[in-house]
């Protein structure tokens, strides 16, 4: 049975839906804040190589990033690996790769029409690399459906901020993780608060805005969830990848932003990674 649904879970389950169907942003087709014909073009801006694009299934990025986790988080032969948010699967086969046979990377997500992709993209991932080491499952990061210890790592890629209630998504975290593991999350953090006109906006939310938390909000969560080795690594130069002059989200919010003003005035791009104590 479908689990009960925020309201902010069925705008992001429409769009993300879209996208998944028909391909293009989720701000025009051409929009790179969610994706569209510069899905190439934001990966490598937000800091993927073109060696590791170019062993992805065609249809796994869906330039839907705002940075690399999965570069960052030291994964090892043989690891348990989650990631929120999993989308057509960009970062869930990049970690296979890296975890090899003798790990596993499970993928969630709540839009099925994303994880109708991701598992054809499976089909093809295994064809071309022989690896058979990925799950998606359909659920939200506010209930993942996994057990209480039971993974190494925790990726997700500008996701969280999409939650209605992430102080829960980092209890989650914390509780699936094992004793000693980690966290290697890159999300969408605030510089200082919205404009209400920006707060407002779907567009603006969908295209991982308006739900960003306020960077101190951010630092309270993960310490309220336990985990210890906390660091907050500003990557601001992906925002000008995710949301160049020509995009039509970047109009959208110019026109909500106070004059004289840009986005990156307001967010930024965040490695967070932290720890759960041993």
């Amino acid at each position: 049975m479908e689990p009960a649904t925020h309201p902010t879970h069925l705008k992001i389950r429409d769009a993300y839906g879209k996208i998944a169907r028909i391909g293009g942003g989720c701000c025009g087709p051409q929009s790179s804040c969610c994706g569209g014909g510069r899905a190439g073009e934001v990966a490598q801006g937000v800091g993927y190589s073109d060696a590791e694009l170019a062993t992805l299934p065609e249809g796994a990025n869906l330039g839907l990033s705002c940075g690399n986790p999965t570069a960052l988080a030291g994964l090892k032969a043989g690891e348990i690996v989650l990631d929120l948010g999993s989308g057509a699967g960009l970062d869930v086969f990049l970690a296979a790769q890296r975890v090899g046979a003798e790990g596993h990377v499970h993928g969630v997500d709540m839009t099925r029409e994303m994880l109708a992709k991701a598992r054809l993209n499976a089909a093809e991932f295994r064809r071309r690399t022989g690896l058979d080491n990925v799950t998606f499952h359909q659920g939200q990061i506010e209930a993942i459906p996994l057990p209480d210890a039971s993974v190494d790592v925790v990726l997700s890629n500008c996701v969280l901020n999409l939650s209605p209630n992430q102080p829960k998504v980092w209890m989650e975290i914390a509780r699936v993780l094992k004793p000693g593991g980690r966290v290697s999350i890159s999300d969408m953090v605030l510089l200082q608060p919205l404009p209400e006109a920006v707060r407002e906006s779907v567009e603006a939310l969908v295209g991982c805005i308006s739900g960003a938390p306020i960077l101190a909000d951010l630092q309270n969560m993960v310490l309220a969830a336990g985990l210890v080795d906390r660091a907050f690594t500003d990557k601001g130069e992906a925002v000008e990848a995710m949301l160049p002059v020509d995009d039509p989200m970047t109009d959208h919010l110019l026109g909500l932003l106070p004059a004289g003003t840009k986005p990156s005035d307001y967010i930024t791009s965040m490695i967070i990674s932290a720890r759960k104590s041993a």
